[in-house]
Formats: structure tokens, C-alpha cells, sequence
């Protein structure tokens, strides 16, 4: 019992039943963890928070899952979205603050602790909204990024929070300059994290990209001296996590170091969720159910209006400002910590956190479905939202309505490999990636802004002129829901669609596709074939020269 295995063996035994049963009834596998948390707790199966084992495993579940998001995001898209991130975290946070302190004043909670409860309803919680975009193969998006963006401006702002209360528990007075100082601490950091990533680690990866083995090693060693260094400073080890990722970005083994250490994370952010489950607690609901009931219906509802408002006013799609507002719809990790620390510090009732807790439950598996079904929720609400979309946006490149006879859907490495084999004259590219818009842009492809699982865009394109429809997402749904569009167009076009497994193949083609793209299947028969017709293989010569231009012309994306 001491090693702690037998407790993971539970753990992990438990969450795999329930992830069964959840794949089967099609539930999102994040609410599995959440209730194995419960179950430990609720039956007493062990004391999980008196283990320091799975605390530590969580911390690295929570650094692990910044760090990837940090090495996905290059330069170019702090460029594109940094701007939108920073104006909507403020305006969020002012907004949702001012308007939770006063619904909290009607509930007659006095100043102080109202002003804890709006500040804890204004943050969202990060590591969950990571997971899900994960999950939905959507932290590339345009709503994606600037989520992500924002979520950390929410991040930062609870930091110095969390400091500027620290100060108080200390005895130190309102501890000013503390706040002072970790602004100037933060602006340092990020500036030296986009020098290092930009001159020095990207010389540093190339020498030790051979070895895989060392590649990892270094890649963990960077993230952990980070986390260590941030951690000493004051900031959260998601603020470290995220800054070693993104020194990471430019270097031309993103890809690669991502692969190896998603695995890595998926096992230790389970840890983090059921830790979470297990905290929950039901007790003392009795004198706080009807505001547990209005400040979560002002999260799900509240927040995400003030964010599509605010898109509205900016100028984007209504779609892209729908599911941006839905990750605002959950109140944060950082909202309980908050909390338990006013109640230390003398400042809050038991009454207030059970209230914060209880809204955390509603507010995170009611928000969790509305994300992982949002599209279908969109399409629920489409007309109604269009109330908040002006005529003149944001989100407009090429007229949708030229004539192509080609048009590509998904431009990331495998819809770049087709897009610089295609004759430009006749490709039209449609992709919702804020970095790959700017590389077609450079390199004079027609494009498309947008995301084909939106049917304003959809519509936007002339489908009926091409003769060739090619789709790289690997989003089955999306690519189901276009090829029932595209087999209705007489005479229609040739349909080629990405799958993920054989599967999702079998299905495709059972519902029309011309061709279905399986990555290394499609690979492997084309090699195959081309070295049957060239047996001497002089046409590999070829190949790795075209591949080596192909490669140097898409460098600008990958």
C-alpha cells in the first residue's frame, strides 16, 4: 500500500470500466475521470489527496498539458490571435466580475465575500478546455487559439490575484509591489522564452534530432528546468509548462517531440481529473440551492453572451464567437483554490465554498457536453445567434463563390503535400488555421477563411463547379456531414475523404466516397507501386528531390 501501486491499480481499472461504458453510451471520457474521483471518495477507497504520489502526478499531468499546447503554437499565431486574446480576457473578466458582484450583493452575501464569488465565476478552467479541444482536434482552430489565448490572459490576471491574497495572508499588507513585480517578472519571462526559441533552441534540437531517445530526454529536461525556474519565481506550473513549450514552437522538431510526449500526458492528466473527482463534495447544498442555481445558470448562460458579444462587436462569425463562448461556460481550478484560500484567511463562510464548489460541478459536466456537442447545438441556435454578427467581418478572404475545380479542404501536412502537387489555378484551399491562411496568402494560393463544419461557409463555396472535392480533416463527423451535401450536387463531384482507422474508411465508402485517404495505407500502396513500374529505382531520386522541394516551399507551416 505504501508503494501507492495498488491505488493506481484502482484508479486506473476504474477510470477503464467506466471509459468503456462511456465509449459505448458516447460520453466524453473527461466526466469518466470525474466520477472515478467521486467513487474513490464517496466509497472511501482510499485517501488519494494524503498521497503525495498522485499529487505530484497531477502537477505533471497539468505542465505536460501546457506544455504541448505551447509547442503547438507558433509566432505567427501569437501575432494573429494575441491581440483578440488579450482585449477579450480583460473584457471578460471585467465583465463577468462586475456582473457576479452584483447578483451576489441580491443574495445578501456582503462585500467581501461577493467580491470573492464574482472573481471565482469569472475564471475558466484551462487544463479542462485544453483536454476537450484536444479531444475535438481543434486547438488549431481560429476559436480554438483564441481561447487558448484568453484562458491564459485568465490565467495570469488569477496569479496576481493569488499573490496580491498571499500578501494579505502573510501579514504584508495589500502587497502592491509583489503584484508589480510579477507583472514586470511575466513580461520578462515570455520575452525571453520568444528570444531562446528563436535563436538558441532551435540550433540546439537540430544537433540531437537523430536520436530520438535524446530527443525526448532534452525535451523533458528543458520542460522540467522551466517549470522549476517559473515555480521559484512565483508563477503557477502551468505558466511554466506553457512558456518551455513555447520556446519550443520554432523548432523544426515540434512535431516529432509532441508525438512522444503525448502519451506521456494522457497518463498523468487522468491523475489530475479523478484528484479533482475526488474533491467534490455534496454535503451542506440545503441553505445555498437557489443561488448554486443562478450563479450557474449566469456561468453557462452569462459568460458565454458576454464573450459572443464582445466577437460580435469585433467582427467575427457567429459560429466562431459561439464556441468561444462556450469555454467560459465552467468555473476554473483556480476558482476553488481561491476560494479555500479566503476561507483560510478568515474572509469566507463554509456556506461560500460549498456555494463555489457546487457551481464548479454544475457548471464543468454541463459546459463539457455543450462543447463536445456544440456543433449541433450551434446549428440549434444558428438563426438567433446571427443577432450578434455584423455585416462586416473579420473572418473574410476570397469570395467563396470563384470558380475552382479543385477544392481542398485541410491544408496541414497532408493537405500541404496535395496543395503544392495541384496546378494553383485551378485549387481553392479552405482552412481554418489562422498560420496556414498566412502561408497561402504567401504563397499566392486561393483561399478560404473558415471551418467546412460551418454551414455559412459551406455555402459560401461553389461546390457545384468542381469536379474534385478533397477533405483532409480528420473530423469524421464533418466529413460525413459533407459528403451527404456533396452526393445530392448532379452531376456531382468525385469525393476523396481522410479517415482515421479502417473503420471510419468502411463507413465512407458505404456512403458514397469516391476514394477514402488512409495516411499510411494510401502511403504505402504508392510506394509500392512505384517501385514495381521502376524496378532499377531510379525513380526514388526523383521522389526525394521533389519531396526536398515540396519541403522547403511548405517550411513556412510546418
Amino acid at each position: 500500500m505504501g508503494s501507492g501501486i495498488l491505488e493506481l491499480a484502482i484508479i486506473f481499472v476504474l477510470a477503464a470500466i467506466l471509459g468503456v461504458g462511456a465509449k459505448l453510451l458516447k460520453q466524453p471520457l473527461i466526466l469518466v475521470y470525474l466520477v472515478a474521483g467521486v467513487i474513490v471518495s464517496y466509497f472511501n477507497l482510499f485517501d488519494i489527496v494524503e498521497k503525495g504520489l498522485f499529487e505530484t502526478f497531477s502537477s505533471l499531468g497539468v505542465m505536460l498539458l501546457l506544455f504541448l499546447i505551447g509547442l503547438e503554437i507558433n509566432y505567427t499565431t501569437v501575432r494573429t490571435v494575441g491581440r483578440v486574446s488579450l482585449i477579450l480576457g480583460l473584457a471578460q473578466i471585467a465583465f463577468t466580475s462586475l456582473f457576479g458582484f452584483l447578483i451576489a450583493m441580491l443574495f445578501d452575501f456582503g462585500i467581501l465575500p461577493s467580491f470573492y464569488i464574482a472573481i471565482a465565476l469569472t475564471f475558466s478552467s484551462t487544463i479542462i478546455i485544453l483536454k476537450l479541444l484536444s479531444e475535438k482536434r481543434d486547438e488549431h482552430s481560429l476559436y480554438g487559439r483564441i481561447s487558448i489565448g484568453f484562458l491564459l490572459v485568465q490565467d495570469f490576471v488569477a496569479i496576481l490575484l493569488l499573490t496580491f491574497l498571499t500578501g494579505l495572508d502573510g501579514k504584508e499588507g495589500f502587497a502592491i509591489g509583489s503584484i508589480v513585480i510579477t507583472m514586470i517578472q511575466g513580461i520578462l519571462l515570455f520575452s525571453a522564452m520568444l528570444f531562446i526559441g528563436q535563436k538558441i533552441l532551435p540550433k540546439l534540437f537540430d544537433m540531437i534530432a537523430g536520436s530520438r531517445e535524446l530527443l525526448f530526454l532534452v525535451s523533458l529536461a528543458w520542460a522540467f528546468l522551466m517549470v522549476a525556474l517559473v515555480e521559484q519565481l512565483g508563477f503557477s506550473i502551468e505558466m511554466g509548462g506553457f512558456l518551455a513549450g513555447l520556446a519550443l514552437a520554432n523548432s523544426s522538431e515540434n512535431f516529432q517531440i509532441s508525438g512522444m510526449v503525448r502519451p506521456l500526458r494522457d497518463f498523468f492528466i487522468l491523475i489530475f481529473f479523478v484528484m479533482l473527482g475526488s474533491s467534490i463534495a455534496f454535503s451542506g447544498l440545503g441553505g445555498v440551492g437557489l443561488p448554486v442555481i443562478i450563479f450557474s445558470l449566469f456561468v453557462l448562460i452569462g459568460n458565454p453572451l458576454i464573450v459572443l458579444i464582445l466577437m460580435g462587436l469585433m467582427g467575427y462569425r457567429k459560429r466562431t464567437s459561439f464556441l468561444t463562448g462556450l469555454t467560459v461556460a465552467q468555473i476554473s481550478e483556480f476558482s476553488l483554490v481561491l476560494i479555500a484560500l479566503g476561507f483560510r484567511l478568515g474572509h469566507l463562510s463554509q456556506d461560500v465554498v460549498v456555494l463555489v464548489t457546487a457551481v464548479g460541478v454544475v457548471t464543468i459536466t454541463t459546459s463539457t457536453y455543450l462543447i463536445v456537442y456544440a456543433d449541433k447545438v450551434f446549428a440549434y441556435l444558428s438563426s438567433l445567434l446571427s443577432l450578434f454578427e455584423r455585416k462586416k467581418l473579420q473572418e473574410q478572404d476570397l469570395p467563396g463563390d470563384v470558380l475552382k475545380s479543385i477544392i481542398l479542404i485541410g491544408c496541414h501536412r497532408t493537405g500541404q503535400s496535395i496543395a503544392f502537387n495541384l496546378p494553383k489555378k485551378n485549387l481553392l484551399v479552405i482552412d481554418f488555421d489562422p498560420e496556414v491562411i498566412q502561408s497561402l496568402k504567401k504563397h499566392k494560393f486561393d483561399h478560404v477563411f473558415g471551418d467546412i463544419g460551418d454551414p455559412d461557409v459551406f455555402d459560401r463555396i461553389n461546390f457545384k463547379e468542381a469536379k474534385l472535392v478533397i477533405s483532409t480533416s480528420p473530423h469524421f463527423d464533418d466529413n460525413v456531414m459533407l459528403l451527404s451535401l456533396l452526393v445530392k450536387f448532379r452531376p456531382r463531384p468525385r469525393v476523396v475523404l481522410r479517415a482515421e482507422d479502417e473503420r471510419e474508411a468502411r463507413i465512407l465508402y458505404r456512403k458514397g466516397a469516391d476514394y477514402v485517404l488512409l495516411p499510411h495505407f494510401t502511403a504505402g500502396q504508392y510506394l509500392g507501386k512505384t517501385i514495381s513500374i521502376d524496378p532499377n529505382m531510379r525513380v526514388l531520386d526523383q521522389l526525394r528531390e521533389r519531396d526536398k522541394f515540396v519541403l522547403k516551399k511548405v517550411s513556412s507551416i510546418i
